[in-house]
């Protein structure tokens, strides 16, 4: 069937999309840090399962949705979710996976072609880079978008709510800040619940478990000026640090600071 001339200009507008245009970069073989990439569209965390473990990691998703808040599913055994981009394949189009098997991380591939299965389930769970937009817009500094890096992240004491065999601590992503900014980067974030919302702490890493905020479980250390106090986000790694506690016998990921660039809107995930 013959497609329709308007249908033929919106396919053609959609592949000029900085979302689309990003994603075939990375099936291409790019590889780098998704922060920053693609202004305005929201990046997600990654979690592929099998199906024999997708309900309980769903239900899991939804007891802790700051940590784990979801923004798009696949069916099982499709790799596309047209519902977050139309030219979207999710073996493919992130910059690195972590494949695990029984807990353990046994690859870290630039694409999982190879590795998936008819039986499999993905989940694109919101991610902070969302909000990072709104806080540049109000002149908030972003460290490690400054300095180059990934962003630091800690695992923490806080426990997550179990489901199955869904359990452990909540990791966290952190952002040096000026208090007052603090304040204000607290206002902003409560915009944005589907990518993780306000922080879940300020300061004080050690009371959340951080013995060496200079060293990281994931990503890079960033600089911290006297006048600046760590403020924390729960993050969307937290799955990762499930994955390898429960020992789920096969999972995929992304790597921690490289995410699905999806074709949403970061303007129509604020809540006001």
């Amino acid at each position: 069937m013959a497609i329709s001339s308007a249908a033929q200009q919106s396919d053609d507008r959609s592949s000029d999309l900085p979302s689309v245009v990003a994603r075939r970069e990375y099936r291409a073989g790019k590889y780098g840090s998704t922060a920053g990439v693609a202004p305005g569209y929201v990046q997600g965390n990654l979690v592929i399962l099998p199906e024999a473990q997708a309900s309980a990691f769903h239900r899991f998703c939804q007891l802790n949705p700051k940590p784990c808040p979801i923004i798009g599913m696949s069916d099982v055994g499709n790799p596309s979710i047209p519902a977050l981009g139309l030219d979207l394949d999710i073996r493919t189009d992130i910059p690195q996976y972590v494949v695990w098997k029984d807990g353990e991380a046994i690859d870290r591939p630039y694409e999982v072609t190879k590795y998936w299965r008819d039986d499999l389930v993905s989940f694109v769970i919101g991610c902070s880079y969302s909000f990072e937009e709104a806080m540049m817009a109000d002149d908030l500094p972003i460290r490690h978008i400054e300095q180059n890096v990934l962003v630091p992240m800690y695992r923490t004491n806080i426990p997550c709510k179990s489901a199955g065999p869904f359990a452990g601590p909540m990791v966290v992503s952190m952002r040096p800040l000026k208090p007052a900014d603090a304040i204000r980067a607290v206002q902003i974030t409560s915009r944005f619940p589907s990518v993780h919302g306000a922080p879940v702490h300020l300061g004080l890493p050690q009371s959340i478990g951080i013995k060496d905020i200079n060293k990281p479980d994931y990503g890079d250390a960033v600089r911290i000026n006297d006048d600046e106090i760590p403020v924390f986000w729960a993050c969307g790694v937290t799955p990762q640090a499930v994955i390898a506690a429960a020992r789920v016998p096969f999972a995929i990921t992304h790597a921690p600071g490289v995410m699905l660039v999806t074709d949403l809107k970061n303007m129509h995930l604020a809540v006001l």
